[in-house]
């Protein structure tokens, strides 16, 4: 990226639906506790769409949020890139719905879908169009609706997931003082059997025994799911560090997945990553998927924890195996 100009964040966004789920509520739906899910998980409660309410609507509701913080009308925008695995529907994309309900006339978009990753790749991904000179600014959402496709009769899964969304605004930095540094990501395939949902696509169509047999739910093994992430969070963070000759105690924010606290805390331990600089709120949204870092971010602005010209790492593992880190430096 070093012949390129710089992408950086100029602005942020976040929703999250009213309605929250608490452990308590979920005690009276499964055989579960909230000393065990705040245990295993960290997780104290997630918030849920009210029926009806879709990704697109989330989506366009951090949007506007980020472009209002900005001052940037939507018919300005140069392209929309949702990331998300809850798209409205198959077809048309989840970005074609947003650019219509934000009004931004003109622009066009896409969806990306890689899981709990899909954030970062889609900041990669619209951080090209700036760097190369294709945009003068790109709007990157992370929207996911998880409770359309959780089964809150399983414990393994409805325990953990929310629904969220966050958007960034992405224009060229001045310099190299600021904006996106580095980043690395990795696919790993043979993964793609420990989360996963296998009903509803053209390998297992939607069908009456497809729906009874709970195809179209997340399916997941925690275990294999656990084991991957601790290993691999902390792997792809060290490299991209390493390749960039800095060490963990250099990050001023560490803006991880919230997956799993004791991903999280584990991640950080192996990275050497000073405690304050670890940014946790998976308590209070639960694995909104693609919205989590950015939902992240915004809690770390709202307690001073990310400031202007601080390092920030991001990183995430999802379901594939997906894999990515980001290194760069905040720029508001």
């Amino acid at each position: 990226m070093s012949n390129l100009r710089r992408a950086k964040i100029t602005a942020l966004g976040t929703y999250v639906p009213p309605r929250v789920l608490s452990n308590k509520d979920l005690e009276k739906m499964v055989d579960t506790t909230d000393e065990w899910i705040m245990e295993r998980t960290g997780i104290r409660e997630r918030h849920l769409v009210e029926k009806g309410m879709a990704t697109s609507d989330l989506a366009a509701e951090a949007a506007r949020k980020a472009l209002v913080q900005r001052q940037v009308q939507p018919k300005d925008v140069g392209a929309i890139i949702v990331a998300t695995v809850t798209p409205d529907m198959f077809f048309p994309s989840t970005a074609c719905l947003v650019q219509h309900k934000l009004g931004a006339v003109g622009t066009w978009g896409f969806d990306l879908s890689a899981a709990c990753s899909a954030f970062v790749y889609a900041l990669q991904a619209g951080a090209q169009f700036v760097c190369t000179g294709a945009h003068k600014n790109v709007l990157v959402i992370g929207a996911d609706v998880m409770s359309s496709v959780i089964d809150y009769t399983d414990r393994a899964t409805c325990v953990i997931f929310g629904d969220g969304a966050g958007a960034v605004l992405l224009e060229p930095a001045n310099g190299d003082s600021e904006g996106i540094i580095d980043f690395l990501h990795e696919v790993d395939g043979s993964g793609g059997c420990a989360l996963y949902m296998p009903g509803g696509g053209s390998l297992h169509p939607s069908t009456h025994e497809t729906v009874d047999k709970k195809m179209h739910f997340v399916h997941q093994d925690g275990q294999a799911v656990f084991k991957y992430a601790v290993r691999k969070m902390a792997e792809v963070c060290d490299r991209l560090l390493t390749r960039n000759n800095l060490k963990g105690s250099d990050i001023d924010a560490f803006i991880p997945h919230q997956a799993n606290k004791r991903i999280i805390t584990a991640t950080a331990d192996r990275l050497g990553l000073r405690k304050e600089s670890v940014i946790i709120n998976i308590d209070r949204y639960g694995n909104t998927t693609a919205g989590t870092i950015p939902l992240a971010m915004e809690t770390a602005c709202q307690e001073g924890r990310l400031k202007k010209g601080d390092l920030v790492m991001l990183a995430s593992v999802g379901a594939g195996f997906t894999v990515g880190a980001t290194l760069l430096r905040w720029a508001f």
